[in-house]
């Protein structure tokens, strides 16, 4: 039996899955369950930065989601992606709202968490805590894992 383990845990890390498994997380604020936070690895110099993470409301009033921020960086907003006259722009977002039983997603190329002046390279495999503050679920230390630099987000 313990070769059967040995053997499947050395399938599972060769195949890439304990990474996915290790970043399979979840947290949770009231009525709210946050899913699988996530950024993409910087290259060299860069100084910006993105988070991703599902924000599911499970109750039955809606929430919002205020604003952002992180020690990681000098400025953390929330931004919004957007194709305009076939023209990528990117612009702070405001406040989002989170139906009731409903989700919000922030992901690549749409709404998501912006660091700027980064102080410190993200480099792939670490953690570190963005603060999503809510106006009914309040704020909530978020554990951001650091994905590789060429992330798209297919598989959180």
């Amino acid at each position: 039996m313990k070769k059967l383990l040995t053997f499947l845990l050395a399938a599972l890390i060769s195949l890439g899955g304990f990474t996915t498994l290790a970043s399979a997380h979840e947290q949770k604020a009231g009525d709210l369950v946050l899913e699988h936070a996530w950024s993409r690895a910087t290259p060299g110099g860069a100084k910006t930065g993105a988070v991703f993470v599902k924000i599911e409301n499970h109750g039955d009033t809606a929430d919002q989601l205020l604003s952002a921020s992180s020690e990681i960086a000098a400025m953390t907003e929330v931004h919004q992606m957007s194709m305009e006259n076939d023209m990528m722009t990117m612009k702070p977002a405001g406040v989002l709202d989170i139906p009731a039983h409903g989700e919000l997603v922030l992901k690549p190329h749409s709404y998501h968490v912006m660091l700027m002046g980064l102080k410190k390279p993200l480099i792939e495999g670490d953690t570190f805590i963005v603060t999503l503050e809510f106006a009914k679920a309040g704020k909530v230390d978020l554990q951001v894992v650091v994905g590789k630099v060429d992330d798209m987000g297919e598989e959180h």
